[in-house]
């Protein structure tokens, strides 16, 4: 098995040929036919467990329970030389015949998104507002909503894959914490200073340094504790491409604000305490329309790659004076990064609206700051931001 990081380099393997792009290459198609429950199709190319470095390649196809196989695909190539990961294949001419592509809101328009027992009139409302707000938008979205005050519940293709971008970041915290946890350890006085830098400014040589300490197994197993089966981490140490889905990131926002065997209330309420303090020019998204007086933990994410281009997330919690939701929206084929951050807080305003009825004094959407424009993290080698830097 041969691979060489440079442009054109081939991986050769039993007479079979995958190209590798410079690095870091990452690709992904997405197939928009189907309703909001229709689920991702991952295909990847690896190296079954337990086979020669360099045995053949296997490609798996999967759809998450409940799901079907029309949805987001995302492709992922690994190849391992001296232990040192290759790249990411970039699919092209990949061609899904499940039908045209649509605006984000369009996809759902067929059923409400949004269900309540006890309030089903509120859900009805959110069904309505969300996918208005989405309608016309060019950007693929996976949404979910839950307000414990009220019993509302709201998904939009839950299951979809997105690049994670800094998101991630509130998982490496909180897999750190578990593990030190279990080592009957506290942060060392340098992990609270990298922790602080990582969640409130999102500095990514604090997150590159938690992640190495944290260590693959650990963050696996805080995955798999944390029942997020459907997030997978990004290769090496390309932490911004750990492939995520709002039905997790809910998980992971469900663990940090609930008692729960994984995190104590201490490890929780830190990370917590990080995310609602979180610099201004990066407290955009979800926070979009929430009253002045509940407390939003938020994390936020952006990072450009050719193929679909600006990945714009959002996930938060409010609490205070009575209020305990979520709000988890991801998307991916935007433009730019403010028509991302658009999509997110024109939904994010219905929601916080119809869930803090009367509330008066609200957070504005965020205008335009400097900053938008410069991707959250470096680009992969051979992974082109959508303007070519």
């Amino acid at each position: 098995m041969v691979c060489r990081e440079q442009r054109g380099a081939t991986v050769t393997q039993n007479s079979g040929r995958v190209r590798w792009g410079r690095g870091l290459v990452a690709g992904r198609v997405v197939a928009r036919a189907g309703g909001p429950e229709s689920g991702p199709v991952t295909a990847r190319r690896r190296a079954p467990a337990g086979g020669p470095k360099g045995g053949p390649v296997a490609t798996r196809r999967r759809a998450p329970a409940g799901g079907s196989r029309s949805g987001p695909v995302a492709t992922r190539g690994r190849a391992r030389a001296g232990g040192r990961w290759c790249g990411l294949v970039t699919v092209l001419g990949l061609v899904l015949a499940v039908g045209l592509a649509g605006p984000a809101g369009a996809r759902a328009a067929a059923t409400g998104i949004c269900e309540s027992s006890a309030h089903p009139a509120l859900a009805a409302r959110l069904s309505r507002g969300i996918l208005a707000a989405l309608h016309g938008r060019s950007s693929a979205v996976g949404l979910r909503v839950v307000d414990r005050r009220t019993g509302v519940t709201c998904s939009l293709h839950p299951h979809w894959h997105f690049a994670s971008a800094s998101v991630v970041k509130v998982t490496i915290l909180s897999a750190l914490l578990r593990k030190l946890q279990q080592e009957h350890k506290a942060l060392t006085s340098q992990q609270r200073a990298l922790a602080t830098e990582m969640i409130t400014e999102s500095d990514n040589q604090a997150a590159s340094l938690l992640w190495d300490q944290t260590g693959r197994p650990a963050l696996q197993q805080f995955l798999d504790l944390a029942r997020m089966r459907q997030t997978e981490l990004g290769p090496g140490g390309f932490w911004g491409l750990t492939l995520i889905n709002a039905h997790d990131e809910m998980l992971l926002l469900k663990l940090l604000t609930s008692r729960n065997s994984v995190l104590t209330g201490k490890s929780r309420d830190y990370v917590l305490t990080l995310m609602a303090h979180v610099v201004s020019s990066q407290r955009w998204g979800v926070t979009a329309g929430a009253p002045d007086d509940v407390t939003a933990h938020v994390k936020n994410g952006w990072l450009p790659l050719q193929t679909h281009g600006w990945r714009i997330n959002s996930i938060g919690s409010f609490s205070g004076h009575g209020r305990d939701y979520m709000v988890v929206m991801l998307t991916m084929d935007n433009p730019t990064m403010a028509y991302g951050i658009d999509t997110i807080q024109g939904a994010a305003e219905v929601i916080n609206r119809e869930l803090n009825p009367g509330a008066t004094d609200t957070v504005p959407p965020a205008a335009p700051a400097p900053s938008w424009g410069t991707p959250d993290e470096p680009v992969p080698p051979g992974a082109n931001s959508v303007d070519g830097t």
